[in-house]
């Protein structure tokens, strides 16, 4: 089967980097049915992690940020890809866009078990569009 290129928005929310924090954040989200594509946390200057949330429905998280009064970033863009896993699944993707030119702004991909992986991509905004032409999105 062939992999699925999908373009996703995301938003990002700083919180305090210590434990519980993106606990936090993440059982408001289950609580309020907000599901996610993809996830990712990782520390930041100041004693701050930035957690990036690409959500199923960015309208929601929206909804439950402002009710939670969490300050999230200006939507973003990214991809998610998913397949069936083998040798080289993330290099494929890479390579189209290495060949052509546009440089990849961080990149994180996993087996997701059962023979599946996935990876979440970013490029610069200004290169979103030519990105989406050469990945199939």
């Amino acid at each position: 089967m062939a992999d699925v290129v999908r373009r996703v928005e995301y938003q990002y929310v700083v919180v305090p980097d210590r434990p519980g924090e993106g606990l936090r954040v993440l059982e408001a989200l289950q609580r309020a049915g907000v599901n996610l594509l993809a996830y990712l946390g990782f520390p930041v200057e100041g004693g701050r992690a930035q957690l990036d949330l690409v959500p199923e429905n960015p309208e929601a998280l929206r909804r439950l940020a402002a009710q939670e009064g969490w300050q999230l970033s200006a939507p973003k863009r990214a991809f998610l890809i998913q397949g069936d896993d083998r040798v080289g699944a993330a290099a494929d993707h890479i390579r189209k866009l290495s060949e052509a030119g546009l440089n990849i702004t961080a990149a994180a991909a996993a087996t997701a078990g059962a023979g599946r992986y996935g990876m979440v991509l970013w490029v610069k905004p200004e290169d979103y569009g030519r990105a989406a032409q050469l990945l199939g999105a």
